[in-house]
Order: structure tokens, then C-alpha cells, then sequence
């Protein structure tokens, strides 16, 4: 068994914390240590309203129990929310260490139904959010030299689900926000993953259907305390989370088919070799842009 893993003297930042899934992470990094910042704006699923109540619920909970935290209200959407949330949390308590991008909203429809404000409100939570919420704190942290960051995609994003064009687009993007910053953030040992939840959820139970009672939020935390721990070493990796079980989601390369140095195939012989194009006998998982470049030039040269 490993040694407990704990968050004595460190600051938690959740967002969309009022409930759910991130009501379960800020339970226990509280219970661990961790001095925690609830972020909710309190809204309905689909983003409307607003209310100070749920933030605060979770609060009292916490401290009701010997923990600390603090509550905020602000809207992840906007630039001037984000930053509020994190000045709560050097306000409060000196500085920040670990970001866990929880808050969404869902407006789904059929994509040709799908109006443009729908994608726009849309992406402004999850995927403008994360990065609002996330650009500051990573200041915080290459200065310290410490973070970690948890962003939470979907499997809507990375495989595709009907009717949700826009939470689909923003979660894929998710991947390239954590990407970039477990690479930048490599040096400052900062580290970043993703993970795609399944989880009984207000946003989620009208759509799992029988599946709902059987994939508990609880079941989602421990990754997640895991990978914001010191402990963690990974970085740059997505996992895929729910019911009980976890696993690793990679996004790879073959080795492909060379049509040869400076050869321009045609349409025709592409078409012929494409069997080879999609080959998954073997591949290679990318740790970054540089490293792909290496295998193209490899190739190349024989």
C-alpha cells in the first residue's frame, strides 16, 4: 500500500464545485489537507440563473467539519470571472497549487438545429473558461515552481456523441490547453492531464439512462486527488474514468506510408496504400509536435 497521500498546506482551486463531481473533489482534498476555494456560479445545467447558495453549501460542509475553505461565485466565462476566482484564492489563502477545471454546461441539439449562440455560450464555460481560470494560476505556479492542473474533458469530445457539436469541440480542445501546459509547465514541475468522467451528475443523469445508478461521482475522485497530489509524476496523459474503471485514453501515430522523398503520389496510389495509411500493427505516442517531426524525418531517410 502506498504512503497516505495528503495537502497539508496547499490551495485547491474547483470550479463548478457547488455539486456533483466537484463537490466529491472538494470534499476530499479538504479532508486531506487541502485548503480549497469553491467556485459555482450556482446557475441551472444549461448555464442560466445564478445563485450563491451552492458554493456555500459545500463550504459549510467542510469547514463544518474542521476544514477550510472559501466560497466564490464568479462566472468562469469571462475573463474578469476567472481572474476573481483565483485572486480568491491568494486572498484567502496566499496562492494557489492545484487547478481542477470542473464547471460545464450542456445545450444540446442536433448540429443542424444547433444555433450559434448555443456553441458560443458553450465554449465560453468549458473551453475559454479553462483557459481563463488556468492562465493565471500557471503564473503563480512557474513562479513557485509547483502546480497541478486537471482539466475535465469528455468522451464526447475525444470519440464523438450525437448531438453535442459544440460540448464535443470544446472538450477536444481541452486536450490541446493541457497539453501545451504540461509541456511548458514540465521545467516548473507543473503538470497537467485530462480526464473523461463518467459520473451520475445533474448535467449527465437524463442521459445515461440505466447506466446512471451505477457510475457514482465518488468513483471519479480518486483519479483525480491522484493526479493534483505531489505524488503524481504523470503529466501530459488523459484517463478515461467511471463505474470503477480507470484507463488511459492515448492519441498515437503509426508508422504510415511513405510514397517516398519529394514523390507526390496520386489520388489513385494513395487510395491503393491507404490499408497502410490506417495500420495499427504499430504506432508511437507523441510527447509532443518535435517528437513527430522526428519520426517523419526518420522515415526520410531511411
Amino acid at each position: 500500500m502506498s504512503e497516505p497521500i495528503t495537502f497539508d498546506g496547499r490551495v485547491a482551486v474547483i470550479t463548478g464545485a457547488g455539486g456533483g463531481l466537484g463537490r466529491e473533489y472538494a470534499l476530499e482534498f479538504a479532508r486531506r489537507g487541502a485548503r480549497v476555494v469553491v467556485n459555482d456560479l450556482g446557475g441551472a445545467v444549461d448555464g442560466s440563473g445564478e445563485s450563491t447558495s451552492a458554493a456555500d453549501v459545500v463550504v459549510e460542509e467542510i469547514t463544518s467539519t474542521g476544514g477550510e475553505a472559501a466560497a466564490n461565485y464568479d462566472s468562469v466565462s469571462t475573463r474578469e470571472g476567472a481572474e476573481a476566482i483565483i485572486q480568491k484564492a491568494l486572498d484567502a489563502f496566499g496562492t494557489v497549487d492545484i487547478v481542477v477545471n470542473n464547471a460545464g454546461i450542456l445545450r444540446d441539439k442536433s448540429f443542424a438545429n444547433m444555433t450559434l449562440d448555443e456553441v458560443e455560450v458553450v465554449l465560453d464555460v468549458h473551453l475559454r473558461g479553462a483557459f481563463f481560470v488556468s492562465h493565471p494560476a500557471f503564473r503563480v505556479m512557474k513562479e513557485k515552481g509547483y502546480g497541478r492542473f486537471v482539466h475535465t474533458s469528455s468522451a464526447a469530445g475525444i470519440f464523438g456523441n450525437f448531438g453535442q457539436a459544440n460540448y464535443g469541440a470544446a472538450k477536444a480542445g481541452l486536450l490541446g490547453l493541457s497539453n501545451v501546459l504540461a509541456i511548458e509547465g514540465m521545467k516548473y514541475n507543473i503538470k497537467s492531464n485530462v480526464i473523461a468522467p463518467i459520473a451520475r451528475t445533474r448535467m449527465t443523469e437524463d442521459i445515461l439512462g440505466p447506466l446512471v445508478d451505477l457510475v457514482d461521482p465518488k468513483q471519479v475522485m480518486p483519479m483525480v486527488v491522484y493526479l493534483c497530489s505531489e505524488t503524481n509524476e504523470y503529466t501530459h496523459e488523459i484517463f478515461s474514468v467511471g463505474g470503477g474503471r480507470y484507463a488511459r485514453i492515448f492519441i498515437g501515430t503509426n508508422s504510415g506510408w511513405f510514397a517516398g522523398q519529394g514523390e507526390v503520389p496520386s489520388v489513385e496510389e494513395l487510395a491503393d496504400n491507404l490499408d497502410a495509411v490506417r495500420d495499427l500493427s504499430d504506432y508511437v505516442i507523441p510527447g509532443n509536435l518535435a517528437e513527430e517531426i522526428v519520426l517523419i524525418g526518420q522515415m526520410m531517410s531511411g
